[in-house]
């Protein structure tokens, strides 16, 4: 395994480089000034100019890259233009919030994703299999943000059951916490799920012609020992890389589930870093998005090599 990630770090540096220079330039091209921002729609030219020099960004462009950028690679994230505080204080405060609704919701896409694939990938069952079709291709339909709205009209106004608006940390009161995490990670679950189910029933499909399925079939296998032992074990690999894929969808996801219901993420985090025009915020959250993404896929790599004993990490 160690071979394998010391072969894999020039990619992942490369990748995090190139992410780098789109990050920094990403927010810049847009339209807007950070300076006169901070400085408000009242002040004159000369106090504009003076904000903009204590920002840095009377420097050139080359000068401040490389400024931020080894900043960066020390740890020192930098300033925040709009909040006055470092930046890495305000990712910390806000990043319980996201995380507490990513694991949650990486659950429910994950149970429900397998579900609904071994439903829709199962041979004994013709219903199961087109209810299973029948919710996938509803969910696939249907965006985060329209599945959020329904949960909350269903579950905050016409049952009011839970509430829809706010949130506890999990931390301070773990019940309650819960009760205010479980729309938003369920809307953000239920629209992630069907690409798991959907790759897992056409594998489990597709499996189940192969030779090694007839011949345990023969032996008398029974149904669902073909299904679970045979079928949906040899299946699991393509799961797993659609899982790691959707691990990086995650953080994009957020942003609208936070937003819809009110949770003070990190995804409400970018959202007011891009209207405030704060470049050095927008940046460190991309990079952040990024690594995410990259470290979930050496970790579908390596749970794929340890589920099937025929991929070798080190080829």
């Amino acid at each position: 395994m160690l071979k394998f990630l010391a072969k894999k770090i020039p990619s992942i540096l490369l990748v995090l480089f190139a992410t780098s220079i789109i990050a920094f330039l990403l927010p810049r091209m847009a339209p807007g000034d950070p300076a006169q921002a901070v400085a408000g729609s009242d002040a004159t030219e000369e106090q504009v100019a003076a904000i903009r020099a204590a920002m840095g960004l009377d420097k050139s462009l080359f000068v401040q890259y490389l400024d931020w950028l080894g900043g960066f690679v020390r740890g020192d994230l930098g300033m925040s233009f709009v909040y006055n505080r470092p930046v890495s204080e305000l990712i910390l405060d806000r990043a319980e919030s996201t995380i507490e609704l990513a694991l949650l919701a990486s659950v429910f896409m994950i149970v429900l994703g397998i579900g609904l694939g071994v439903m829709g990938g199962a041979a004994r069952s013709k219903t199961a299999r087109v209810v299973a079709d029948s919710v996938n291709t509803l969910l696939i339909a249907v965006p985060a943000f329209v599945v959020g709205l329904l949960l909350i009209i269903l579950f905050g106004v016409v049952w009011r059951l839970l509430p829809v608006s706010g949130e506890v940390s999990l931390s301070e009161d773990f019940g309650i916490g819960f009760q205010y995490l479980l729309l938003p990670a369920l809307a953000l679950g239920l629209a992630l799920a069907p690409g798991i189910a959907r790759l897992l029933q056409t594998t489990m499909l597709a499996t189940q012609g192969e030779d090694f399925v007839d011949l345990a079939r023969a032996k008398g296998a029974s149904p669902r020992r073909l299904t679970y032992r045979h079928v949906l074990r040899t299946s699991l690999g393509a799961s797993i890389v659609a899982i790691g894929m959707r691990f990086g969808e995650l953080f994009g996801g957020a942003i609208i589930i936070e937003a819809i219901f009110a949770r003070n993420g990190l995804g409400q985090l970018i959202v007011q870093a891009v209207n405030s025009r704060d470049y050095l915020l927008v940046q460190v959250l991309i990079m952040a998005a990024v690594l995410i993404a990259v470290i979930s896929q050496l970790l579908t790599e390596v749970v794929l090599a340890a589920m099937d004993p025929r991929i070798r990490l080190e080829d």
